[in-house]
């Protein structure tokens, strides 16, 4: 088993936030990494009914005023910002293209995520 450390950062590289996924197999898919980032994080927000007028998860949800998040549709939104390029993932020194690259958790201690802002007009 390994654990990773998951990271938001800004796209000049300073932390945002992060925190420790643990109990991961050595080697996992960035799909499901993805899955169980966005599993905690609702985990963690569903649990706290003082902040849900602040959530920071990778996804933002479509109704702001809803008081429980299904991690699932938050999940499958993750997955498909990462297909229309709304975020990056940089798992040790290398990016991931594909949300099927499998990632060693041995090698890569720490995934970082980088929300990216899109362009006015495009």
């Amino acid at each position: 088993m390994a654990e990773v450390v998951v990271r938001d950062e800004t796209m000049a590289g300073r932390a945002i936030e992060e925190w420790v996924l643990p109990d991961l197999p050595a080697r996992i898919s960035a799909r499901d990494l993805v899955r169980l980032r966005v599993r905690e994080e609702v985990a963690r927000f569903n649990a706290a009914p003082a902040r849900h007028d602040s959530f920071r998860g990778l996804v933002r949800p479509a109704d702001p005023a809803r008081t429980r998040l299904d991690w699932e549709a938050q999940a499958d939104a993750a997955c498909a910002g990462f297909a229309r390029n709304a975020f990056v993932m940089i798992a040790g020194d290398r990016q991931i293209e594909d949300l099927d690259e499998v990632i060693d958790l041995e090698r890569a201690h720490a995934v970082a995520f980088i929300r990216l802002t899109p362009l006015v007009g495009g």
